[in-house]
């Protein structure tokens, strides 16, 4: 599992011209799936993105979690995360998930922020979103699964 956490002032998803999510403060997340990934490293990266300490304290320093400012959750799926680009200049998406299992994956991911007491919007998986925000910093984290 991959994610681009991006802090944001303000971020939208619209689809057909119609805003899908709307978030303020808080975290515009691109969220993606490959093969063999698993529920329990799904939770791996829910604790970190939770616990994610990048928002500014009283000194200026990123000190304080997306709990700590009352923020709020834009999650969006995104496959491109899984992007083949080695072989050409036409990208592969062979490791990525699968359409119906990346689709139950993305709704388990953002009903486990919402479970976490995080306000979480969504896209619509599969949809052609087009995204707005407003990258506050900008603060961008990567996080795989892999790594943790």
């Amino acid at each position: 599992m991959r994610v681009v956490i991006q802090r944001a002032k303000y971020a939208t998803c619209t689809v057909d011209n119609q805003i899908t999510g709307k978030i303020n403060k808080g975290f515009m997340i691109l969220v993606g799936f490959k093969e063999g990934d698993t529920l329990e490293s799904m939770d791996k990266i829910l604790k970190k993105v939770i616990g994610l300490r990048i928002f500014e304290d009283e000194n200026g320093k990123m000190n304080k979690s997306l709990n700590d400012v009352n923020g709020e959750i834009l999650a969006i799926s995104q496959f491109t995360l899984y992007a083949d680009y080695r072989h050409g200049n036409r990208p592969g998406f062979t490791d990525a998930m699968k359409y119906d299992n990346a689709s139950k994956y993305y709704d388990l991911f953002c009903d486990k922020l919402e479970e976490a007491g995080i306000h979480t919007e969504r896209g619509i998986f599969g949809a052609d979103m087009k995204i707005e925000l407003i990258n506050d910093g900008p603060v961008t984290i990567i996080m795989d699964s892999e790594e943790l």
